[in-house]
């Protein structure tokens, strides 16, 4: 199997959205695609159908990736806090010919404030992030996923260990 898919949970400010970029450029004929991009709407509103579309808009934009021969490596990042959505995700992908790499990103509870008050402080997200982040740091310790504790790693550490992962993955 040539292909990887790399899904890439973790709660808001552990470092996705910074580090897949970065493991985007470390791995060949690469895709990334943040599930935050399908559900950027505003007022942000959750109901059952818009949870029914940004899973349809993920999955679509996924298998297309998949099934594209120019792509070796598709990563992809969204918060994915319960193994039920990875679950979900998983059944509605078509993952036949490549390998899939479960990672979720962990830090401590001191590291993911700090993190967050920057962004806070920069207008990039409001100060109730940071009650909602944490109360779903301890959800990723369930999980079936490889774990990458992002707590005093750089982002091109923690994109190096993403990649690394990957490259050891056994169909």
């Amino acid at each position: 199997m040539d292909k990887t898919l790399y899904l890439i949970g973790g709660a808001m400010g552990v470092g996705k959205t910074a580090a897949c970029p970065r493991v985007k450029t470390l791995l060949p004929y690469s895709v990334f695609l943040d599930g935050d991009w399908c559900w950027d709407a505003h007022p942000f509103l959750v109901t059952k159908e818009t949870r029914a579309m940004v899973m349809d808009n993920i999955t679509h934009l996924l298998n297309n990736f998949l099934h594209c021969s120019a792509y070796e490596n598709v990563i992809f990042c969204w918060v994915m806090d319960r193994q039920a959505i990875l679950d979900d995700l998983l059944s509605r992908l078509d993952t036949s010919s490549c390998r899939v790499c479960l990672i979720s990103l962990l830090c401590n509870e001191g590291t993911l404030t700090a993190r967050l008050e920057e962004d806070i402080a920069a207008g990039c997200r409001t100060p109730d992030v940071i009650p909602r982040s944490l109360a779903r740091l301890p959800l990723y310790e369930a999980q079936s996923t490889h774990k990458i504790d992002t707590s005093t790693l750089t982002v091109e550490e923690t994109a190096r260990a993403i990649a690394a992962l990957g490259r050891k993955e056994e169909p």
